[in-house]
């Protein structure tokens, strides 16, 4: 009688028995042996740690810049931030040498300048794992919303639950100006979605062992955990700390006492007023003083300007034009953007303040009815021109964004 060589049941036990050359297999033993497979992939993972090929920092801003356009300035900080973390994690320790401390990065700019973009293209050229967290959704354990530990479950996610690889990666936390408290002082009452999560975040962000649910959620006595050392995780914080010029201000003021310092201080640029942030002004919007210190590296990100925005639009490896442009390709139709269309565009990004993130948001309004129409009719050929784009935007909704 026919019987599964594997664990010897008889073909009427199981539902399912698959003969081979010399033997037999029942449905059971397979799912078992897929189980054992996919941990066997799980614990080697896809990321090659050891092969990591660390660029110079200026071979870093070179990498970016195909990408990100403008942010010289927070690029060449970020260039060597990330070219100190992973020689430091290539250094040999011994006893007697001198431990190179992590630098953790805080990014600070107006929403659509390219905080994120920023951090992404880093893990793109490392091939790190990299994960993105929204900071508004933590909260203390023990309430409702996400614990802190599940920045580090979307980290381990993403490198395939390889633990070494994913302690040696990179996280994003964006919005973190979101989980400030609400002024310069300590909070009175429980602050769990603000003062309470910056709490939480500092052995993260300093280096500790972490007991990590796999699977997220909430921890549960009974929950296999799994153990995480941040000590060699780099922390990339994003924020656009909306008002936080004010503080910039207030500061910068305080320092005008007599007729020389208001001389000195003839010369600040109050368009750009980000350009002179320092930590204290971060302790005056609301970060605690003890997580400032674990994010040493601090820098900005300039609004960005016409000449930028038009840049974005063509300039980039990923630039919003070429990807229309590839999107028609695939439907054999040559697409073109006149100049003054283009120039259009980038009017109504800067009216409207959308920053980057805004152009396609327009570019989408403009391009709908196209991408609806033109698979269909047989053209093989179409031209946006500027009284095209001018025709689409007003009569979509943005009508309504300049009444209001």
């Amino acid at each position: 009688m026919d019987k599964c060589s594997f664990c010897g049941r008889i073909k009427d036990e199981v539902d399912l028995l698959i003969a081979g050359m010399d033997g037999h297999i029942c449905d059971r033993c397979i799912e078992q042996a897929h189980s054992i497979v996919q941990e066997e992939f799980k614990s080697k993972g896809t990321f090659d740690m050891k092969g990591i090929v660390l660029m110079k920092p200026k071979q870093i801003k070179e990498f970016l810049d195909s990408y990100v356009i403008g942010q010289d300035h927070a690029k060449k900080i970020l260039s060597v931030a990330v070219y100190n973390h992973y020689k430091r994690l290539g250094q040999k320790v011994e006893d007697d040498e001198t431990e190179i401390e992590k630098s953790n990065i805080i990014l600070v700019g107006p929403t659509g300048t390219g905080k994120t973009l920023l951090a992404r293209t880093i893990a793109k050229m490392l091939h790190v794992p990299f994960t993105i967290v929204d900071a508004t959704v933590l909260t203390e354990a023990g309430y409702v919303g996400e614990d802190i530990e599940s920045l580090l479950t979307r980290l381990l996610q993403a490198a395939d639950y390889n633990i070494e690889a994913a302690e040696r990666g990179i996280v994003f936390i964006d919005e973190i100006d979101k989980i400030a408290r609400k002024g310069d002082n300590p909070s009175i009452t429980r602050d769990v979605s603000g003062e309470g999560v910056q709490q939480g975040l500092l052995k993260l962000l300093e280096g500790a062992v972490v007991n990590v649910p796999p699977q997220g959620g909430r921890k549960h006595p009974e929950q296999k955990m799994i153990a995480v050392n941040t000590k060699n995780i780099l922390f990339i914080c994003g924020g656009a700390f909306d008002g936080i010029e004010r503080k910039i201000a207030q500061r910068m003021n305080t320092k005008v006492v007599g007729y020389s310092a208001i001389e000195g201080t003839a010369h600040i640029d109050r368009e750009n007023l980000m350009q002179y942030i320092a930590p204290m002004d971060l302790k005056a919007f609301g970060l605690i003083p003890e997580i400032i210190g674990r994010l040493p590296v601090l820098t900005y990100l300039d609004p960005l300007d016409p000449d930028a925005l038009r840049r974005i639009l063509t300039e980039p490896k990923n630039a919003i034009v070429k990807q229309y442009i590839k999107l028609f390709e695939l439907d054999s139709i040559n697409l073109k953007f006149e100049e003054n269309a283009l120039d259009y565009i980038v009017n109504i990004a800067v009216e409207f303040k959308l920053g980057a993130r805004g152009l396609r948001s327009i570019c989408e309004t403009i391009m709908t009815d196209a991408m609806f129409e033109m698979p269909s009719n047989g053209h093989k050929q179409f031209t946006i021109t500027g009284e095209y784009a001018r025709s689409k935007v007003e009569n979509a909704g943005m009508k309504l964004l300049k009444a209001s």
